[in-house]
């Protein structure tokens, strides 16, 4: 496979990781604003917070996350952004997604079934462990593959 295929590929899966972050971050802000029909969140750490107040802490992991994922994958192709942020963008993406994941309660916003939310949290968490490892325990993509 060519460095420009795998190049491309990194991209296009971070910036999906970026959208699916996206949804759910309006599904949030529609739960906030009380016009949202799907499973709520729940922050575990204050629970007695309504659901709607719950949403909008939420929608900020979820709105940070989506900024950083897409924010890569643009630096990564070299649009808006300088190709050296890429690594830190996603990093940091990663992270808030992992923590907005473990302080609400793995629920994923926008899911409509609670089968559907837990698949979509285990996803995510997968891919957030997989950017984590690969770029700060395996250092990889290597340089060559940067933009």
């Amino acid at each position: 496979m060519s460095i420009q295929t795998i190049r491309s590929i990194i991209a296009f899966a971070i910036l999906i990781h970026g959208l699916a972050h996206g949804r759910a971050f309006f599904s949030l802000l529609r739960d906030a604003a009380g016009a949202g029909k799907t499973i709520p969140v729940r922050f575990w750490l204050a629970s007695s917070l309504t659901p709607r107040v719950q949403a909008l802490l939420a929608s900020v992991f979820w709105g940070l996350s989506t900024l950083g994922f897409i924010g890569a994958a643009l630096s990564f192709w070299g649009v808006l952004l300088p190709a050296e942020w890429w690594r830190p963008l996603v990093i940091t993406g990663a992270l808030i997604s992992l923590l907005g994941s473990a302080l609400f309660s793995g629920i994923w916003p926008g899911a409509p079934t609670r089968r559907m939310s837990t698949a979509d949290t285990v996803i995510s968490l997968l891919f957030n462990a997989a950017i984590l490892f690969g770029l700060l325990l395996l250092n990889w993509p290597p340089a060559a593959y940067n933009p």
